[in-house]
């Protein structure tokens, strides 16, 4: 029998380098000014020290100055969080404090340590720690974490957040000391004298107070019953009974605040220590002197635990039950108040009065009852109490045995908390006097789910030498970690511990001259400072459990196995010795240490035991009583020889036993510890090996572990599992014959589990019956450590088997689970693989999954989640995830060209993303030909030819003349401008936004002379310029994108200095309100603005907030509207001088702030402002016509779409109404307020009684067609039609026949048809048929109003198919622009007539660009003399900026609200001249913008994130016009409208498909489009892009057309660059199918299909599986195979294409194996085996007859048995006749 092996020695540990140690901050200090200003502060006056920043107070001023003894130095070490991940940087940070300077540095072992923040503060600093503060968000559950440094002084403490805010939160009284918890600060107040002044005696006043956050009040703790999850612990210590106390400390729920005012924690439990007891614990320096200063009887420490993941991990956790914005102002005022900081008695009052109602408890008498009797005089009457915000309820006390009587100096100096390896977590408190250690271990609490975490989480942190307790009968305890007993590397869960220790080594006797170790302290990870007596520090790190991953996962596995605590215990005590001994192993070694520990601990005699004996040859038996090792010479020896004559490469090499006969005397020694559980020791053990086979980088470290298995199986006698190993390692385990005896006797004392069954689970052989269709048993797997089975296991289910609820509710059916932590199964996750697992599970095991990655990559959906897209390879997908536009890819090179000529850049269109353009417009250069017609910033050109009778003078003229003419058209080009340049810029935040200028002077030819307007020679009209600057500023400002940044100090950033520049500015202003910045300015802003009294101003600002905030109803918007509209202020209310124009725009803004609204007050105002009278004193006598305008559309906005359901307003009688303003009548009274406004009738204007129809019809006719818009309502669009007989024609003016029948066409939105038939059907049926010649009728009213009716449809059938390129709307516009040239009916009526045609053209072709409307509209810009006046250039150049609408990215929509807009916008009456006002406000014309939406799709090919051409397939729902159609569409195009869609897809088969189905919801292709329209592709492999390749004729596959092997041929493996970007790919075509040496022909052949294959089939990542297959195929052609596991792949592969096969055809293609590629291997596998068949017939035989095969070449066998068995897994012994060996 072998001697026990287990019995407790001293060991020493070997710990890493030591490095002298000395902390950051003090080297800073001496460099730091702070001492100097300390000097000059002393010489202030005290008044100056009262107003001085930070400590707010004399007290502490007067500290200062006091006389101070020399500073001391503090300083605390964590595991650094600063802005990174844990996982990324493994640094620590440093907290030094010393006088009043607090340095927080950063470092780590391989950089040098750095200041990342320093303060200096006032008064000397008591205190520095890092706290988390919970700051709650507006209208969310999470709330956000904000790491701060608390600086505590005498009389305040200085909060600064890693974000750069400061707070300064005044202490109502002074603290002795604070500590940070999860909460918050917790803050103990001293006991101070005068307690007992300011209460009755025996009045115990509230001790311990809570900060939760820096703005919130101060507010007492108290006591409380109830439970919690998750709080903070905190332990106390009586220093009357000499006991301590665990509690818990947690939020105050709102029934604790009901039951009482709860009891505070008073004086008895008053947290008056003056150490730092907690995870970070006290400052020995503290320590000398307990008692002093502390008359309390109790002492407190608070232990905490932060959530790594505040913000996460439970929402409702932290919210603060009260910060009441009273207590955040008066926290406010008291930082910013010096003299509140000293404490004040009325401030004393407060805090001690805060709970007097009585509740008495007796915990242990520690809390008497509070008298509630209260000196009156103390109280100020109206004082509330402050509601706490911390409660404290007890967990556990101290016994005290009767009798024994314990000295006051028993106080912990330490507590901690501590787990073992066993998850059971403990509290400790070190009692330092005692020299006693205690462990608390609170059941529920403390338990394995209970995580202790701080800011940092998971913090391995080895610790102090935890050494003999007093008691002379206790055993010791290994040297191990502070934060686990029984552990060497836990997760210590604090990280800013301040260890200062006295020494407990005396067990070690050192001479006086040798510098002992006095204390540990600063632990951090695995590192931790050792502090010497002699002062000086240095910093060691110990080592791990385990560092190779097969003995870390051993360790693991231990813990799943049902043995004892005590023995777990022995076990990893003995193993962290033996690992971490002085001079321990090299990482190879690790195995070979941990089969000798295991084996010797289940008690075999591992000297005896030959296998395990050779296994020394490399390392020494037991490193315990091995010397340190030598270091390894150069020269060679003996025992090298040995070693490799002992090696598994020359066992596997000979195929010889490499041992004797069995010898007899090898027993197992019963009483080591594992001896009972070597049976459950063993299945484990076994489950770990299937584990490691299913893991490519593990599965050599498998067959190391198989020796232990096979030497168990034996022992106890378990053949099958012999057999299994046998089968999988023949050539390895041959030379394993040793058996080990165990007495029967003792098998009884042997545990063996119920789960060891006598077959053994074999994870090939399950998957393998799962291909085959077979029944199939659950699968036995350890939580935690089979995870990789798991995931195997379940997705065969899933895909192979198809049990959709495999995942959910039958994991039964296919698992069983083995644990002993049983954690429930509802924690189940989701299956987590990932394509890095993937590569490195078996290529046989792997294949099934890859087909179901295959499949879902061919046909994923677009909502699918980034992981699972990354998953099947589809990353394009993924990047769509990423919500990114065109400008932020960082890999699109989006910035234009430089201009050839330096002031082309300031034209104001440079930024119009030009990839994009050049794929939509490749043909030409229709975008440089916008520019060109668009610009104003450079100098006309002014040609006139001097005839020989003009003089000089005159000439000059005639040039000034021309010039003035053709600035008309300059003017005007802005408003196109920025409908061209729409949303096409990001502004940087720190550049004014570029403003091109407004250039209106000239050059003329030859010499190019200076054409000026200035010159005096001709008569300019005045403010010419003020609104075409409007315009400018308006175009430059709709630039900005709406995702741009862009705040309230950026606007008012832009505002020009020059007042010349004001009016650009306040069209700027207008500009970011229509692209919905406008909310973010200031609201003291907008006051500045408008009180400015500046006219532009106001209009830009007005209708910029009002777009901004359409539709909202906004209240505060509504008042700032109110004020410049007389109508909606009260009648008595003074008058305003509010210039005409800004009225307009008001009312114009109330129109869209309440658009759609049907809002009942605004409709009445708004509908009697129609037909608003003109008064006395010429108010409202000028430009009436554009307020009746305006009027009308506000609203038909605030009514829009509403018909006959206004609800509410039937006594208004709206249509009604407007019918009689617009065909006229008498006026009625005006009702309600009004009526005394308009009493007075106009001294200017005599109208009578009767309605001016011309200035109420258009705003009448207009207000009719949007309130009725799409209705269909057919008795209101009868009223609008034009009169049938010419009399009743002659009293309607042409404009309003065009308003009318565009008014009458919206209503009947659903009977507009694109064609000619339609248009002329509006004509009233007198003017189309023929004329008798005796009626007298005037043809050219007949003309005019013919034309007019004309436009009127037109313009209609523009809006009805707005942004549709609709081709019958087109090409009807199209064919009556041309007829309207011939009629004749005058030059105003003729361009008018055009004008609105081209636009209606426009609005259909929006963002097209098409060719035919942009050479009409050169052809109208080449126009500029005659008549042609500002306004008709205004409109051509819309009609531009519409047709090439934001860069073509942008088009129209048909929506109610932007039919609004473009009504607003393209009202049929344009300016006269630049200044003109009266019939319509010029700004509306840019609320186009309104109506604009991106449609845009762009595809980026993912690869080389460049735009690129993609085939669409685009499906229209079907609806009562057409049936469901689909068209194709080569991307980058306009979608049609969302909502007629069925299905976008991209087409195959360049790209991979990718379906959006817009039938279930549109928000996923909505917000595509809102970030640029990028849609990411991904090309497939073997395939060019249609830039490339427009046919299709260059394709890899295109060769393949006649026959599928011609391809193979003809594939060039140089040429493969061009078909895909796999880098796989790219290296194998490179490096093995080029011709070279050494190369045979026929594997060139082999490589060459193989790289076709994975190119044509699009699988890259089926390379290594081809490779893979054919190696294991050639292996065992030659003969060499040394282990079945490649053919245990093989068998997976041809069982996965049977199944296929049985499956029919159609299944067959979806394989991805699809080539003849398999059949030819399985082929060559046959013809091996049948050859060796011949030959070794009689070893299959004498192997399945139980006869030993001890031939050295026997691993054919198992080859054999293999490929032909029905389940390798089962024992075919006794049975031949179930093979048929005549094969």
């Amino acid at each position: 029998m072998s001697e026990v092996v287990y019995e407790e020695t001293a060991t020493m540990i070997a710990a890493g380098e030591l490095q002298s140690f000395v902390p950051f901050g003090r080297e800073h200090c001496r460099n730091h000014p702070n001492a100097f200003n300390l000097q000059l502060r002393e010489l202030q006056p005290a008044s100056e020290l009262w107003s001085s920043d930070g400590a707010a107070g004399l007290v502490g001023s007067l500290q200062e100055v006091s006389l101070q003894e020399r500073e001391k130095e503090c300083w605390q070490l964590r595991k650094g969080c600063v802005g990174v991940k844990e996982e990324d940087v493994e640094f620590e940070e440093e907290l030094y404090t010393a006088g009043n300077v607090v340095i927080w540095s950063q470092g780590s072992r391989t950089q040098a340590s750095s200041v990342y923040k320093a303060f200096t503060v006032d008064s000397l600093v008591q205190q520095a720690l890092w706290c988390n503060f919970a700051v709650p968000q507006n209208k969310k559950d999470v709330e956000e974490v904000e790491q701060t440094v608390c600086i505590v002084q005498s009389s305040c403490v200085n909060i600064h957040t890693v974000t750069g805010k400061d707070f300064i939160a005044p202490l109502p009284f002074q603290v002795s000391n604070v500590w940070a918890t999860k909460f918050g600060l917790l803050l103990e107040r001293k006991n101070a004298a005068t307690d007992a002044q300011l209460n009755p005696p025996g009045e115990p006043l509230p001790t311990v107070f809570s900060m939760l956050h820096p703005l919130d009040e101060i507010a007492p703790v108290v006591l409380a019953v109830s439970g919690c999850c998750q709080p903070s612990i905190v332990v106390s210590y009586d220093t009357v009974q000499a006991i301590h106390s665990v509690w818990l400390l947690r939020k105050v729920t709102h029934d604790v605040i009901l039951q009482c005012p709860a009891e505070p924690v008073g004086t008895p439990l008053g947290l008056m220590t003056s150490g730092f007891m907690t995870s970070h614990l006290r400052n020995i320096s503290r320590l000398d002197s307990p008692g002093v200063g502390s008359g309390s009887p109790l002492h407190y420490s608070a232990l905490h635990s932060h959530h790594s993941k505040i913000m996460t991990s439970s929402p409702g956790l932290h919210s603060r039950i009260h910060s009441p914005s009273i207590s955040n102002m008066a926290a406010l005022s008291r930082a910013h108040s010096p003299g509140m900081a000293a404490p004040s008695f009325s401030g004393a009052a407060r805090f001690n009065t805060s709970f007097h109602s009585p509740s008495p408890r007796g915990h242990h008498g520690l809390l008497p009852s509070p008298n509630s009797t209260i000196n009156e005089t103390m109280l100020v009457p109206e004082m509330e109490p402050i509601i706490p915000d911390l409660c404290m309820e007890q967990l556990w006390s101290e016994t005290v045995t009767a009798g024994c009587h314990r000295e006051l100096s028993s106080q912990a100096s330490k507590v901690f908390l501590t787990s073992d390896l066993c998850e059971n977590r403990y509290l400790c408190y070190l009692v330092e006097s005692h020299q006693q250690l205690s462990k608390v271990f609170v059941p529920g609490l403390l338990s394995p789910t209970f995580s202790l975490t701080n800011q940092i989480p998971h913090l391995s942190t080895p610790v102090e030498n935890v050494s003999t307790p007093a008691n002379a009968g206790s055993r010791h305890l290994q040297r191990l970690d502070e934060a686990v007993m029984p552990s060497p590397v836990s997760e210590l869960r604090g990280p800013n511990i301040k260890h200062h220790e006295g020494s407990f080594l005396e067990d070690y006797t050192f001479q006086q001259s040798t510098p002992y170790i006095h204390a540990l302290r600063d632990p951090v990870c695995n590192r931790v400072t050792l502090e010497l007596s002699s002062g000086t520090m240095l910093r060691i790190s110990i080592p791990e459990i385990a560092t190779s991953e097969l003995g870390e996962t051993h360790t693991q596995t231990h813990q799943y196995i049902y043995i004892y605590i005590c023995v777990i215990f022995k076990v990893l005590v003995k193993w962290y010795n033996i690992y971490n001994a002085p001079g321990g192993p090299s990482a190879h070694a690790e195995w070979i240490l941990f089969v000798t520990c295991f084996m010797t601990l289940m008690g075999y005699n591992t000297e005896r035991l030959t296998w395990t004996r050779n296994l020394h040859f490399e390392v020494p038996l037991s490193p315990v009583i091995a010397a340190k090792k030598a270091r390894p010479s150069d020269g060679g020896s003996d025992e090298d020889w040995d070693y490799l004559l002992g090696s598994h490469y020359h066992r596997q090499m000979t195929f010889q036993p490499i041992c004797g006969p069995v010898d007899p005397s090898l027993k197992l020694d019963t009483s080591a510890p594992l001896f009972p559980h070597i049976p459950a020791l063993f299945y484990v053990l076994h489950l770990l090996y299937q584990e490691l086979q299913l893991d490519g980088l593990q599965r050599a470290r498998a067959s190391s572990l198989v020796c232990v298995l096979q030497q168990l199986a034996r022992d106890l006698q378990l053949e099958e599992y012999v057999d299994l190993y046998w089968r999988d390692y023949p050539s390895l385990i041959s030379g394993f014959t040793e058996t080990c005896l165990i007495d029967q006797a003792l098998i009884g004392q042997m545990q063996r589990p119920s789960f060891l069954r006598a077959e053994p689970p074999c994870v090939f052989s399950w998957l393998s019956c799962c291909l085959r269709g077979e029944e199939i048993p659950p699968f036995p797997y350890l939580v935690g450590i089979c995870e990789r089975t798991r995931l195997l296991v379940l997705s065969y289910a899933l895909y192979v088997i198809g049990d959709e609820n495999a995942t959910s509710t039958d994991v039964s059916k296919y698992l069983v689970k083995l644990s002993a932590t049983f954690t429930q199964l509802s924690q189940f996750m989701a299956l987590g693989f990932t394509l890095k697992d993937l590569e490195s599970v078996p290529f046989g095991v792997a294949l099934p999954i890859r087909e179901a990655i295959y499949r879902c990559r061919e046909q994923p959906c677009s909502d699918w989640s980034e992981d699972v897209c990354l998953l099947i390879g589809r990353q394009d997908l993924t990047k769509q995830a990423h919500k990114m536009t065109l400008a932020k890819s960082s890999g699109l090179s989006l910035e234009p060209p430089a201009a050839t000529e330096a002031d082309e850049e300031e034209d104001g269109m440079s930024d119009i993303i030009q990839e994009v353009t050049g794929l939509i417009w490749s043909q030409d250069l229709r975008v440089q030909e916008v520019r060109r017609l668009l610009q104003s910033s450079r100098p006309v050109r002014v040609s006139v030819v001097q005839l020989p009778e003009v003089s000089d003078h005159e000439y000059i003229e005639e040039k000034e003349n021309k010039l003035l003419q053709m600035c008309q058209r300059t003017m005007a080009l802005p408003v196109g401008r920025g409908l061209f340049t729409l949303f096409s810029y990001h502004p940087v935040p720190t550049e004014p936004l570029p403003v091109p200028k407004l250039n209106l002077t000239g050059r003329a030819p030859p010499r190019n002379t200076m054409v000026d307007l200035n010159s005096g020679n001709i008569d300019v009209p005045p403010n010419m310029t003020s609104w075409p600057s409007f315009h400018n500023g308006v175009a430059a400002g709709l630039k900005i994108a709406p995702a741009s940044q862009v705040d309230s100090a950026w606007i008012a950033y832009n505002k020009p200095k020059s007042p010349e520049l004001a009016n650009e500015y306040a069209g700027f202003l207008m500009a970011l309100g229509l692209n919905g910045h406008l909310t973010k300015l200031a609201t003291l802003n907008i006051h500045d603005y408008l009180t400015k009294g500046h006219e532009m101003t106001s209009i830009g600002l007005l209708l910029g907030v009002s777009s901004a905030k359409l539709g909202t109803m906004d209240m505060s918007i509504t008042r700032l509207l109110s004020i410049h509209i007389p109508a909606l202020l009260p009648p008595t209310s003074t008058e305003l001088d509010v210039p005409h124009n800004v009225q307009v725009a008001a009312v114009i803004g109330i129109g869209l702030v309440y658009q759609g609204t049907g809002h009942r007050h605004n409709a009445e105002v708004l509908l009697s402002e129609i037909g608003r009278p003109p008064g006395p004193e010429m108010e409202y006598c000028t430009d009436r016509e554009s307020y009746s305008l305006a009027a009308g559309l506000a609203l038909g906005m605030v009514c829009l779409g509403h018909g006959s359901n206004l609800i509410g307003m039937t006594d208004l009688n709206v249509p009604e109404q407007l019918y009689q303003y617009m065909v006229g009548g008498h006026r009625r009274a005006q009702a309600g307020a009004n009526r005394e406004r308009h009493k007075s009738p106009s001294y200017q204007i005599k109208e009578g009684d009767t309605i001016n129809v011309d200035v109420t019809c258009p705003g009448a006719t207009l207000a009719l067609a949007m309130i009725y818009l799409k209705t269909n309502n057919r008795s209101i669009a009868d009223w609008l039609k034009p009169p049938d007989t010419w009399f009743l024609l002659d009293f309607i003016k042409p404009e309003f026949l065009l308003l009318r029948t565009l008014a009458r066409c919206l209503i009947m939105w659903d009977e507009i048809l694109p064609n000619t038939e339609w248009v002329k059907s509006n004509i009233p049926q007198i003017m189309r048929g023929t004329f008798d010649p005796s009626e007298d009728i005037n043809m050219e009213t007949m003309a005019q109003a013919q034309d007019y009716i004309t436009a009127g449809a037109c313009m209609a059938l523009g809006l009805r198919f707005a942004g549709s390129a609709n081709s019958d709307a087109f090409d009807c516009l199209y064919e009556f622009d041309f007829l309207y040239v011939l009629f004749q009916t005058g030059y105003y009526n003729l361009q008018t007539g055009l004008s609105m045609i081209l636009l209606a053209m426009s609005m259909v072709m929006a963002g097209t660009g098409d060719l035919k409307v942009l050479q009409l509209c050169r052809f109208f810009h080449k126009r500029t003399g005659g008549e042609m006046n500002y306004g008709f250039h205004m409109a051509h150049h819309m009609a531009l900026g519409l047709l090439f609408l934001g860069g073509g990215r942008y088009t129209l929509s048909t929506s109610n609200s932007s039919i609004a807009a473009l009504l607003c916008a393209l009202y049929p009456h344009f300016p006269a001249h630049s200044t003109d006002n009266r019939y319509h406000l010029q700004a509306l014309r840019h609320l186009a913008v309104l109506a604009a939406e991106p449609r845009l799709l762009v595809p980026v090919d993912v690869d080389s994130l460049k735009p690129c051409y993609a085939l669409l397939e685009v499906t229209y729902k079907e609806t009562k016009w057409y049936d469901e159609t689909t068209v194709e569409l080569m991307a980058p195009t306009m979608l049609p409208e969302l909502h007629l869609l069925k299905r976008v897809k991209v087409k195959g088969p360049r790209y991979w498909e990718l379906s959006i189905d817009l039938s279930k919801e549109t928000q996923h292709l909505k917000s595509i489009l809102s970030r640029d329209g990028v849609l990411y592709v991904k090309l497939r492999a073997g395939q060019l892009p249609y830039k490339d390749d427009p046919q299709g004729w260059k394709s890899l596959l295109a060769s393949t057309i006649n026959h599928r092997n011609s391809g193979v041929r003809a594939f060039k493996a140089e040429t493969i660059s061009e078909f895909t970007s796999e880098p796989a790919l790219l290296s194998f075509a490179e490096f093995f199918c080029k011709t070279s040496e050494g190369m045979k022909h026929d594997t060139l052949v082999l490589f060459s299909a193989m790289l076709y294959e994975c190119v044509t089939q699009e699988c890259p990542e089926m390379l290594p599986t081809y490779i893979a297959i054919e190696q294991a195929v050639e292996a065992l052609r030659r003969g060499d195979v040394l282990q079945t596991f490649p053919l245990w792949q093989l068998r997976l592969v041809v069982e996965l294409w049977d199944r296929r096969v049985l499956q029919g055809s159609a299944n067959r293609h979806d394989a991805l194996l699809t080539s003849e590629f398999l059949p030819v291997m399985k082929n060559i596998v046959d013809v091996a085996l049948d050859s060796w068949l011949k030959g070794e017939r009689g070893k299959q035989v004498k192997y399945l007859e139980e006869s030993e095969c001890k031939q050295s070449k026997h691993a054919f066998t198992f080859m054999f048995l293999f490929m032909t068995s029905c389940c390798s897994g089962r024992c075919f012994k006794g049975k031949p006749n179930q093979l048929d060996l005549n094969h």
